[in-house]
């Protein structure tokens, strides 16, 4: 299979192109979680709360997902915008055992410490305690997959080929969709059915991608699992992933600390946090796709030198994203009280869950332009300044929490305000870091052309 070109052509519609089935990826991978959700919601909150509190260190993967697959994303579209096709492959195949390795010592670490992981966020109820343990210890069976999967889509992604990753996920995610009611409901299984089904259909997705890289669907050629580890390339990705991981890392366990502030206010709000964020990634999962699509567009032409079209493809996925986050915006402010009741329609959560869908909504702009940008950032290869930035306002996020929910008349609002306004100066500073950083660009083309 050819790559798709992403150096000539338009702009916005090969974007587009390579973005919707990026976007489709995250989604059904976050559908996962919503599915998951929707069952398990039917059990009662408190069952969304074990979930919701194992669910952060499912989070805290996504720090080592970005670890293994952005610094091959871009270096894959590198290597590719310059015609330097057993360079991709050295990538690929380096960044995919990499994957398998981390997963298995974080799955591992999950099994072992799982009791104190879970006990950090002293929710006081054994009973959901013990659900989040038993959830945790099931689902950390498939980390090794889901970073293998994360890598493998990655790969296909830079090629500009995102359509198969895709493709795979949708059948993990319709056999998710059948077993979770009969694990859950029809085998009893509860919060454990809900982990072994996500577990399964990770480990097809595992197969199916595995398979389709090594047959005849595969974009690089020369790739077998057998390859040995190219360690000047895996320090030179990541070289360039580390910055983002630790972003993510960092955000998760600031993530962890806010929520043992609402874990003050009961495991009801802990539930209306974990649906309320669950709604939210409309937002975040479509943002992500599209930076996705920006890294491997920036990439592409920053290993080929057009710098123009690289200022450009940065302009249109801006716009694209301002006007989806506007969008998404008035969707959950208006219709906060019918996306909430499709989780938990009993009170008081679906009272506290308005609330919530309401107060984010105003920030929904500012974190889709943000998601997107640090994308962009990555493609040059300068995924520093998004990082500093996210991590230097998600830290304030811990005393701004404690503080209005503490001293305010806000109480458990004070925590959505603080997470509120911390989104809207990450998304405006990084902006202006943005602009400074294309006109260099451009200040070294007149360079170089002179």
């Amino acid at each position: 299979m050819n790559t798709n070109e992403l150096t000539t052509g338009s702009i916005t519609k090969k974007l587009a192109l390579l973005a919707l089935p990026i976007m489709g990826t995250s989604f059904l991978q976050m559908a996962y979680n919503l599915i998951d959700m929707i069952w398990i919601g039917k059990l009662g909150a408190d069952h969304v709360a074990a979930i919701g509190t194992a669910g952060y260190f499912m989070w805290f993967s996504f720090a080592l997902i970005t670890l293994t697959r952005v610094g091959a994303e871009v270096k894959v579209a590198q290597a590719l915008g310059g015609a330097k096709q057993e360079a991709a492959n050295g990538y690929a195949s380096t960044s995919m055992i990499f994957a398998l390795i981390v997963g298995l010592v974080y799955g591992l670490v999950l099994i072992v410490s799982r009791q104190h992981l879970i006990g950090f966020f002293r929710l006081g109820d054994s009973l959901v305690e013990g659900m989040a343990m038993s959830y945790l210890k099931i689902v950390a069976f498939s980390m090794p997959f889901s970073l293998l999967n994360q890598v493998l889509s990655a790969v296909y992604n830079a090629s500009g080929v995102s359509k198969l990753p895709f493709r795979a996920n949708g059948i993990g995610l319709m056999l998710n969709m059948i077993l979770d009611p009969l694990l859950i409901f029809g085998a009893g299984l509860g919060v454990i059915g809900a982990a072994v089904a996500t577990t399964l259909s990770q480990i097809f997705v595992s197969l199916l991608l595995v398979r389709m890289i090594l047959g005849s669907s595969k974009p690089y050629g020369g790739f077998h699992l057998t390859s040995n580890v190219h360690w000047g390339q895996l320090k030179e990705m990541l070289k360039i992933s580390l910055p983002a991981a630790l972003q993510n890392g960092l955000f998760t366990i600031i993530s962890m600390f806010v929520a043992r502030i609402v874990a003050g206010f009961g495991t009801t709000a802990i539930a209306v946090q974990k649906v309320g964020t669950q709604i939210e990634a409309i937002s975040y999962m479509t943002a992500t796709g599209f930076g996705v699509a920006l890294s491997a567009m920036v990439g592409q032409n920053m290993g080929a030198g057009k710098i123009d079209r690289v200022k450009k493809s940065f302009r249109s996925a801006i716009l694209t994203m301002a006007l989806f986050g506007s969008i998404t915006s008035v969707l959950l402010f208006f219709g906060a009280e019918y996306l909430f009741g499709i989780f938990i329609d009993e009170e008081p959560a679906l009272s506290m869950g308005v609330v919530y869908l309401r107060i984010i909504s105003l920030s929904q702009v500012f974190m889709c332009v943000e998601i997107t940008m640090a994308g962009g950032f990555n493609g040059l290869g300068k995924s520093v300044p998004p990082a500093v930035v996210g991590v230097l306002f998600n830290s304030l996020r811990i005393p701004a929490a404690y503080a209005l929910s503490t001293y305010t008349v806000l109480q458990l609002n004070g925590i959505w305000w603080a997470i509120n306004v911390s989104t809207f100066f990450k998304g405006s500073v990084l902006f202006v870091i943005l602009i400074i950083i294309l006109k260099q660009l451009g200040k070294q083309k007149n360079q170089i052309l002179e």
